[in-house]
């Protein structure tokens, strides 16, 4: 019987495509690939070299074809996942991928599931566990910046910082044994203070990392820019005409967008997450008033306010409203329907912080644009920097941060210092879950659940 924890999944994404990558992990690997291979002149893998590809097919079990394939072998410890890996590249389209998938489940291996290569390279240490959740952030990056940072964390560029952060506090835990196991009634208190001082600036280092957590998110994330605005002022015909496609229904008809839309563009490097939102305005449709109300919320959540007005029609009491509501925010003001007859009359105040534009035949986008991109830029500086990206990464930090206060203010109190190592010792261990080193296995479960199948 075939060890059960060598597992197979489909590396690649399941939509048709001019190749596909199967991948099977484990000491069976090897052995199960050859029996269902065939090279060139008969070749089998048995005499593979490790780190090489073969060329040949995918075998029925009655030696019929089923498709042309190349096989690369990955010796372990040196593959993704620290064990011996078989990547079966074949053509792209649902049925030869099946097929050759339910042929190697036929040897008794089981199908990977979801994050399970990328777990096992945890478990084998080939990485550590802030290394293996930037390989989804590398998958979902939409920008350049969130690209580099995502590669920056899978190289251990926020690793290195953690475990720097972990080897202080470990030497201020050992200097507090010295003092336990050689106690010198003289120094006691000055080196008592010595130590608070040292974990003090640990705890500054760690809120710089804190710091950048905000930065962290919007590259994640995405900066936020929600456009507003009272019914049919050209809202959605602002959002296709950024995003270049027809995403978003336009009609005449006050109320046609009734719910929130999202989109992200990637403006010049920046990750901006377009949001169109329903007409904001007072109206006894049940369907409307819900989609009415999350657009007030996503107002509210809003890094940047896009507020369109109509130039072809007067202020109206909810266009007042609007700009009151958004005097103090970020914000752009906007004045579409530059191609039709002027009618509204804007107050000297607005028309000089306004943009004119016409959204459907694209006059003054561009201007637009640098605009989204010059008020963006102020959150988005310092994104080459080491980022904290992770929600849990930021929960870790300030778990440690609280940890280290209560050292700290024990310490000034005069606590006995083996009951400050306890909280030393937890300011440690709160970091050590950032990596992976201290964290429970069903939350590293949890963590890799996310991944797709194929990682």
């Amino acid at each position: 019987m075939i060890d059960n924890k060598t597992i197979v999944g489909v590396a690649t994404s399941a939509s048709l495509s001019s190749i596909s990558v199967i991948r099977l992990s484990g000491e069976a690997a090897l052995p199960v690939a050859s029996r269902i291979f065939r090279g060139i002149r008969g070749r089998q893998l048995t005499d593979i070299r490790p780190f090489s590809i073969r060329y040949g097919h995918i075998l029925q079990q009655d030696g019929s074809v089923i498709d042309e394939v190349l096989v690369s072998y990955f010796k372990g410890p040196r593959s993704y996942t620290g064990e011996d890996v078989i990547e079966i590249s074949c053509h792209g389209g649902p049925l030869p991928v099946r097929r050759i998938l339910e042929r190697i489940l036929e040897q008794g291996v089981r199908l990977a599931q979801p994050g399970e290569f990328t777990k096992r390279a945890f478990l084998n240490g080939r990485i550590d566990l802030s290394q293996a959740e930037a390989v989804m952030d590398i998958i979902q990056s939409r920008t350049d910046a969130a690209l580099r940072s995502a590669n920056d964390q899978s190289r251990g560029k926020l690793s290195r910082r953690i475990l720097e952060l972990r080897d202080e506090l470990m030497n201020v835990m050992a200097k507090i044994e010295v003092t336990l196991d050689f106690p010198d009634d003289d120094l006691d208190r000055s080196s008592d203070l010595k130590l608070a001082q040292e974990l003090e600036a640990i705890y500054t280092e760690i809120e710089q990392l804190l710091a950048t957590a905000e930065k962290g998110k919007l590259l994640r994330e995405g900066i936020k820019v929600v456009i507003a605005g009272k019914p049919n002022v050209g809202k959605s015909s602002l959002l296709n005409a950024l995003l270049e496609e027809q995403r978003a229904i336009v009609t005449e008809i006050p109320g046609t967008t009734r719910d929130v839309i999202e989109e992200y563009i990637n403006l010049e490097g920046i990750p901006i997450r377009l949001t169109d939102t329903a007409g904001i305005r007072e109206t006894q449709d049940l369907v409307e008033s819900i989609g009415v109300e999350r657009s007030r919320r996503s107002l509210e959540e809003a890094d940047l306010i896009i507020l369109v007005l109509d130039l072809s029609r007067h202020l109206s009491e909810e266009d007042h409203e609007l700009l009151e509501q958004t005097a103090g925010r970020k914000r752009i003001l906007l004045l579409n329907k530059e191609d039709l007859p002027k009618v509204a009359e804007i107050p000297e105040d607005i028309l000089q912080d306004a943009t004119v534009i016409s959204a459907l035949n694209n006059y003054g986008l561009d201007r637009l644009r640098e605009r989204i991109h010059a008020m963006s830029l102020e959150d988005a500086s310092g994104f080459d920097e080491t980022l904290v990206t992770s929600a849990r990464h930021k929960e870790a930090l300030m778990q440690a941060q609280q940890a280290l206060m209560d050292a700290v203010a024990a310490i000034e109190l005069a606590v006995p210092m083996d009951l400050v190592t306890i909280d030393v010792h937890a300011a440690w261990s709160s970091l050590g879950e950032i990596t992976g080193d201290t964290l429970q296995e069903d939350l590293v479960d949890k963590i890799f659940s996310g991944f797709c199948i194929g990682k």
